[in-house]
């Protein structure tokens, strides 16, 4: 058995000051202030000096790390985000991609996630193929445009089978609720996203009912209708507010720039503390910075000058968050650990508690990493 001592454990809503948490066969055990938990003879002691321990990150839309899309080198962009606390991930593939090379890359993230290099892989996010093409990076290489067709679709539904934990869609596009219908035949527990779209409330809640429950790096990537040129539309984002049951994904770059600081906490005033999920959209396009971005190093562009995901990874967009937001250490940790467990109903992680896994990470006041364990295995 190990025991972690002298922790600021984070908990779900509170701290635990000043205590121990044993974690045994890759399971957290149980854990308390020092002062009253004792601790049994023969455990492996890590003492980690008064830093705080809390559940690892989960990254649940993420295409790359460190310079690699996650198909093109696995197991470096798995230990790279793995060493930035990212305890769970779902790697993403993007529309950008025609159908045999969505399915070249379908068959490399199954194997790789079944390797130990690959631990934090545990499931797809699939921010493809149909989505609306006036919006999204690189939407000039967007080869899904034509009309949605059952002959095109189901091969990467076959391929997919029940490793996706998400499906992206735009609900706007005509015929998109035969293709739920068959994601969902294919993977009940699958859920949907509403990704890169114009829909209006009635189109996106029309796929509730299937499972639609996450708004897609939230504020990115989505139009607007307006009929009136004095009145503001409503569309995708108002629809993502307004529901109570769908999750609001944020990026939080260091300038505010993919979401405004002011909207951050609007959304979050909002949407409230357990509908928000951090991600790191983490890309690899390599366009050339616009004007006006000098000095953004935290963000991609492409080759038409759209900005293009994030440099980021999850523990840098949780002190970003608490930048912006004034959040908590409790809170960040909600937003990136507990929140997307929940929404994707990985019900053995994202909190301490006993009998959950001991994926965890050591770290100072401002998320800066000192140490990561998957399943009580330490890993930095």
């Amino acid at each position: 058995m190990q025991a972690l001592v002298n922790a600021e454990l984070v908990m779900r809503d509170h701290f635990i000051p000043e205590a121990v948490l044993f974690v045994e066969n890759g399971i957290i055990k149980g854990f308390g202030e020092m002062r009253n938990t004792p601790i049994p003879e023969g455990c492996e002691i890590i003492d980690v000096q008064g830093a705080y321990v809390g559940p690892g990150l989960i990254d649940t839309h993420n295409h790359a790390g460190g310079g690699k899309w996650v198909y093109e080198d696995p197991a470096h962009a798995a230990q790279f985000n793995l060493r930035h606390g990212t305890t769970t991930m779902l790697p993403t593939l993007y529309f950008n991609q025609n159908r045999e090379n969505l399915l070249a890359q379908i068959e490399i993230m199954k194997n790789a996630i079944q390797t130990p290099e690959c631990a934090n892989f545990v499931g797809l996010y699939m921010e493809a193929p149909y989505l609306n093409p006036k919006f999204g990076a690189d939407r000039e290489n967007n080869p899904w445009k034509a009309p949605i067709n059952k002959a095109d679709y189901q091969a990467l539904i076959d391929a997919v089978g029940t490793c996706a934990y998400a499906w992206c869609v735009a609900p706007e596009r005509e015929g998109i609720e035969e293709f739920v219908k068959d994601c969902k035949a294919a993977n009940p527990k699958v859920i949907f996203t509403v990704a890169h779209s114009e829909a209006s409330p009635q189109q996106i809640e029309a796929l509730m009912p299937y499972g639609l429950k996450v708004g897609t790096h939230h504020t990115n990537a989505t139009g607007d209708r307006v009929f009136y040129p004095e009145v503001r539309g409503v569309c995708v984002d108002e629809t993502v507010n307004y529901n109570r049951e769908i999750y609001a994904e944020l990026i939080c770059d260091s300038r505010g720039i993919h979401v405004d600081p002011y909207m951050l906490r609007l959304v979050r005033r909002i949407k409230g503390d357990d509908r928000i999920m951090l991600v790191s959209d983490s890309c690899v396009f390599d366009g050339p910075i616009p004007d006006g971005y000098d000095g953004v190093t935290d963000i991609n562009f492409d080759f038409e000058g759209e900005i293009a995901g994030s440099k980021l990874t999850l523990d840098v967009a949780c002190r970003n968050m608490m930048k912006h937001t004034g959040a908590s250490l409790v809170d960040v940790f909600r937003f990136a650990s507990y929140n997307p467990a929940k929404c994707y109903g990985m019900t053995d992680r994202g909190e301490i508690a006993v009998g959950k896994r001991a994926d965890l990470i050591v770290v100072d006041h401002k998320m800066n990493i000192q140490k990561v364990f998957i399943k009580g295995e330490l890993v930095k």
